[in-house]
């Protein structure tokens, strides 16, 4: 117990070093607020007091609400001051929900007990009666968070005819659950597939109760952990909140929380690679190996074996699904979905390892030789003919094009072995009107941008050669 305090202690420390004065978050320290990342961590703090309301007394945690809430409802007063010098005299204002606006309806009807300010309640009810007229033209995303905000502020009717339509769009298979073709991952925050079906989840259970639904809709997401992956910590973060939502108790306003059975519904499996036995939980190669257990929720267990182990009788695979805690025998076969995969895997030298050309980024990456002269600092290519030096000064220039706009872009420019940073202090940077969040790491650069533009962007950074050898 007194761990838990110290590290909700921490955690609250870390959270308030990320809040500005005027009570936004940055997405990395230095840089300007944030609202999209504002907005996100509002509303990860609504779902820790759902998933455990006693959070909800601490002092800390409640200046850090209050002061976000305060950005967040002068940030769409804003919005519609804009809105309105923008639309023409004599004319009627109309228009201008977008999905931050969207997102903020969402957060802000979690917190009922932090009233909206009456300088924020004419936008307020602005941005509430368009969500309420133009929810059809949004995207799955958008039109659960319209549902649920809705649903919070008594509009019941629209909340629970947004779902129906939402079902009767709906893809419902046997195997994957349901799901929805027509959510796409994308660039964009709101264009992502597992935060979509995670959010949908939370709204099915909260507006139409509907166990089914919310089961066969867990099933898709637990699926795209089995035979993808979760790509993101923040698509991580939604799943593990969807999933652990359950259907509320009649006279609940709200979806509750707990582990329903699905997540502990895992099939004992046994894999037979030609005369080689592989059961969940009992590595053949290594039995105290953790990835041997299986992952809690999902089942998911991983094998390994080296070169000299893989022998040609084991390209005859038999796959055997017994019911969780039933003896082999007759009657124990279980009747779940599960999915494998069998694979080869080798390294190869990163001098060998090609540039992408396609996609919406590239990069070029040239390394120099920084010598001093009378002229200045001349840089020069490094060839075979001049090997470097323990001492040289090297420049690292990386060329970035994106061919469309971009947010939250995370480039990793790995380190030549023997070579150590000269930037040793991360921080916050500016460079031809493009803000970005410089990391120096062990064994790697990093370069955060949370908005980067169509076009071409050069950064350099330098290097100093601290080993001799030839390293790869």
């Amino acid at each position: 117990e007194g761990l838990a305090i110290s590290r909700q202690g921490n955690f609250y420390l870390i959270v308030c070093d990320m809040q500005s004065p005027n009570g936004g978050f940055v997405w990395f320290p230095g840089g300007p607020d944030d609202r999209y990342i504002t907005q996100y961590i509002v509303t990860g703090l609504s779902h820790l007091l759902l998933l455990d309301p006693a959070t909800g007394s601490n002092k800390d945690l409640q200046e850090i609400i209050t002061a976000a809430l305060k950005y967040l409802d002068q940030s769409v007063s804003a919005d519609y001051e804009q809105l309105i010098k923008l639309t023409k005299k004599g004319a009627k204002v109309d228009g201008g929900l977008g999905n931050l606006q969207i997102q903020y309806l969402y957060l802000r009807s979690a917190f009922k007990n932090y009233p909206v300010p009456g300088s924020s309640l004419k936008a307020v009810s602005y941005y509430r009666e368009q969500a309420q007229k133009s929810w059809i033209k949004q995207s799955r995303y958008m039109q659960a968070m319209i549902a649920l905000a809705l649903q919070r502020t008594d509009d019941i009717k629209t909340a629970k005819a947004i779902i129906t339509a939402l079902k009767q769009n709906a893809v419902i298979s046997e195997e994957m659950g349901m799901y929805w073709k027509d959510v796409r991952s994308g660039y964009f925050w709101h264009q992502a597939p597992v935060e979509t079906q995670a959010i949908l989840i939370e709204a099915f259970a909260e507006i139409n109760r509907d166990q089914q639904a919310v089961n066969d809709m867990k099933t898709w997401l637990l699926k795209q952990k089995q035979t993808q992956s979760w790509n993101s910590t923040r698509a991580t973060a939604e799943a593990c909140y969807a999933l652990f939502i359950t259907v509320p108790p009649a006279g609940a306003d709200k979806a509750g929380s707990g582990i329903a059975d699905l997540l502990q519904n895992n099939p004992d499996v046994s894999i037979k690679l030609g005369n080689t036995i592989v059961d969940a939980g009992a590595s053949s190669n290594d039995r105290n190996d953790p990835s041997s257990q299986p992952e809690a929720g999902t089942g998911y267990f991983k094998r390994s074996f080296n070169q000299d182990q893989v022998k040609p009788a084991m390209g005859n695979i038999e796959v055997t699904l017994k019911a969780p805690g039933k003896p082999a025998g007759a009657g124990s076969t279980a009747n779940l979905p599960s999915w494998g995969a069998v694979y080869w895997q080798y390294f190869e030298n990163i001098d060998q390892v090609s540039s992408a050309t396609a996609g919406a980024l590239q990069v070029k990456k040239q390394l120099f030789v920084e010598t001093q002269s009378d002229r200045g600092a001349v840089l020069r290519p490094i060839t075979s003919e001049s090997p470097l030096k323990v001492g040289d000064k090297l420049k690292v220039r990386i060329e970035l094009r994106s061919d469309r706009d971009l947010e939250y872009v995370h480039m990793k420019d790995m380190r030549a072995a023997g070579t150590e940073p000269l930037n040793v202090i991360s921080r916050y940077k500016w460079q031809d009107g493009l803000g970005y969040y410089e990391s120096t790491g062990d064994a790697a650069t990093n370069f955060y941008f949370s908005w980067l533009s169509k076009g071409v962007y050069v950064f350099e950074y330098p290097l100093r050669v601290t080993h001799s050898g030839n390293f790869s």
